[in-house]
């Protein structure tokens, strides 16, 4: 195969989302490993899940939804959902371009074949990852017992308001934590404002922030 064939086949139709999708992530981590650039994506979303560990992972209660069972079945409450995308995206993109050149089916079919590679992309991502869990797990474990969240400052990734839980992203050194938090006193708080830990519910299931210490 030539190298204009393989551009023609990675931007055919049905391919030049994928192409386009897979550069902007090979980019996003380029510009991380150079510069550290952290690009914050807000997630606007009411979660039922369970903090309970100091190291800031999202522990899924038995009654969560089943979309969130779903992310724990491909331990997403283990592996970060950014390096996972980027390789269930690449697997996505290589089988559709193979695809292409093995069967070179109607624009029509091509796109309905996207969905299951994405789905066996997913697959194949949770079986890669699966040996390196025991990693992921001891980098997440590098946090500080509970209470000593308590007074610390954190960026909300989520907007928060009422009972509606919420990500918060801390800082231990330089080790990220995602912690569950819901507002203290039912305040709207917006995504990317920074917020203290105030208070933590007695079964640590999440804490309480707020914006400023009210005494």
């Amino acid at each position: 195969m030539t190298f204009q064939e393989f551009l023609h086949i990675s931007f055919s139709p049905v391919n030049t989302v994928l192409s386009v999708l897979l550069i902007l992530a090979v980019t996003y981590w380029l510009f991380t490993i150079i510069t550290g650039l952290d690009i914050d994506i807000g997630i606007d979303a009411d979660f039922d899940t369970d903090v309970d560990a100091p190291d800031g992972q999202i522990h899924v209660t038995d009654s969560s939804s089943d979309f969130i069972q779903f992310l724990k079945f491909l331990n997403l409450d283990i592996v970060p959902i950014s390096y996972f995308l980027t390789i269930a995206l690449f697997f996505t993109w290589l089988g559709s371009f193979y695809v292409e050149v093995y069967f070179s089916p109607q624009l029509w079919i091509a796109v309905i074949t996207v969905f299951p590679m994405f789905l066996l992309g997913i697959l194949f991502t949770k079986l890669l990852l699966r040996p390196l869990n025991p990693f992921f797990r001891e980098i997440n474990h590098k946090g500080e017992k509970p209470h000593d969240f308590l007074g610390r400052e954190g960026r909300m990734k989520s907007t928060i308001h009422g009972d509606k839980t919420g990500i918060l992203e801390v800082f231990i050194g330089s080790d990220p934590m995602t912690l569950m938090v819901k507002s203290k006193d039912g305040e709207k708080i917006e995504h990317g404002t920074t917020v203290i830990i105030v208070d933590e519910d007695p079964q640590r299931k999440f804490y309480y922030v707020a914006t400023e210490i009210r005494f």
